[in-house]
């Protein structure tokens, strides 16, 4: 079948390697795809937020799956768009609609459905400019440190901790009133700060059956030993040391499970991949939030892990038959470490001529903010490659991660020389 691949990233690239092994994938389509992704398929100039031009793309080349990689179009309902077009008959898509990308679209809608469904979660309320003194108030019923986050979508970087309640309130009035994060702050969750360890868990689902895919651990700082500012992740580690045996039998049976029943009993139609970020306090799984895709650079470090054929699980997720699929893992640990524009996750300088990817590696390349630019591949985006190493234990892959790092090079290049530091 032809399979066509939504977004650009680093996640888009791994999605599209594993597709591209398929025996029923014949032709691979990514739009707009990137620098590495054209060799796998190929790149399409589309603008994905026309549902009317992805639509008439997947009529006139017969598509019969589509896989929506990022959030935004999800959240802006491409799915409910090509359900509803009646020349593409029994499209395949793995992303939810409109519907289910609310559990991503709104921390408060996303907090509502956990408590409602006896999801463990922190406490925590909602606010907006017009109750900014109640949000004053419910910040000084807290201790310190202080949780804040935007509402809406903000690339991954719509969440304050701050450290003292005066920050906090600055931080809450930044938000809503001077929309620090433009309409994703006009609403601001305030939630109590869970102390633990954070990792993701990830279930592809039709929306009544699911299978578990190997969890991971993402490093989001950009600075060495978890400092400096939030990004959308500077690397990952799969599998996760900690989060083995009960404690992953317990996310299971106190997450997973009701998040599919509570989906079921909402009325909420959704088939695609469950994000689940959880923070371990004292051997117990509470979520800290939801996303609707697979994470990035968590997708780099996971999917390598994957043994079987991934289009076989979404046809199966399409036809419920899940319960039927064997996903077969790999043992062995993957480390992903992320190559990012010199200024990242604040301004930086674009179209860096990258050098180095031609040469032997350890590790794979998937690449995330490049493109090609009169036959050279430059950088186009803050985080640029992502290198995933495999062995059989961390230090091994992280060796493998590492040795590829120092073959690559463009100005101002930077990456994190302590993934895993903490386990």
């Amino acid at each position: 079948m032809n399979i066509l691949v939504i977004g650009s990233g680093g996640r888009e690239h791994t999605l599209s390697w594993k597709i591209s092994e398929s025996k029923h994938c014949d032709n691979l389509f990514i739009a707009p795809g990137n620098a590495g992704t054209e060799n796998l398929g190929k790149n399409v100039e589309l603008d994905i937020s026309d549902h009317t031009k992805v639509a008439d793309f997947i009529n006139d080349n017969n598509i019969k799956m589509v896989v929506i990689g990022p959030e935004a179009p999800l959240v802006d309902g491409l799915s409910d768009s090509l359900k509803a077009d009646s020349r593409l008959g029994k499209l395949i898509i793995i992303g939810p609609q409109k519907a289910g990308a609310e559990l991503e679209g709104s921390k408060d809608f996303s907090k509502q459905f956990m408590v409602r469904h006896g999801i463990p979660t922190a406490k925590s309320e909602t606010f907006t400019k017009e109750t900014l003194e109640k949000g004053y108030a419910y910040l000084e019923s807290l201790t310190a440190p202080y949780v804040l986050k935007a509402d809406g979508l903000a690339a991954g970087k719509g969440v304050v901790i701050a450290q003292d309640i005066n920050e906090a309130k600055t931080a809450l009035k930044e938000m809503l009133v001077d929309a620090k994060f433009g309409d994703a702050s006009s609403q601001v969750v305030i939630e109590e700060f869970l102390s633990g360890i954070e990792l993701s868990v990830f279930v592809l689902t039709n929306g009544k059956q699911y299978i578990v895919l190997p969890e991971a651990k993402d490093y989001k700082r950009i600075g060495e030993g978890d400092t400096g500012l939030n990004t959308g992740g500077m690397g990952a580690i799969s599998p996760v040391p900690f989060a083995q045996g009960e404690f992953l039998q317990k996310v299971e049976e106190k997450v997973i499970k009701p998040t599919i029943s509570g989906l079921e009993k909402d009325n909420i139609p959704y088939q695609g991949f469950i994000f689940i970020g959880l923070m371990n306090v004292n051997g117990e799984p509470f979520v800290i939030e939801y996303n609707v895709r697979m994470g990035d650079p968590e997708t780099e470090a996971v999917i390598p892990r994957i043994k079987s054929d991934l289009v076989e699980a979404f046809i199966a997720t399409d036809n419920h038959t899940l319960n039927d699929y064997k996903l077969e893992v790999d043992e062995e640990t993957t480390t992903t470490v992320i190559l990012v524009s010199g200024g990242y996750p604040e301004s930086y300088e674009k179209g860096k001529a990258i050098t180095g990817l031609d040469l032997d590696h350890e590790a794979t390349i998937f690449h995330a903010g490049t493109k090609v630019d009169n036959g050279n591949i430059v950088t186009s985006g803050g985080r640029v490659l992502a290198l995933t190493g495999k062995g059989k234990s961390m230090q091994e892959a992280l060796k493998k991660a590492y040795s590829t790092a120092e073959k690559i090079s463009w100005d101002k290049i930077y990456f994190r020389k302590d993934i895993g530091f903490d386990l």
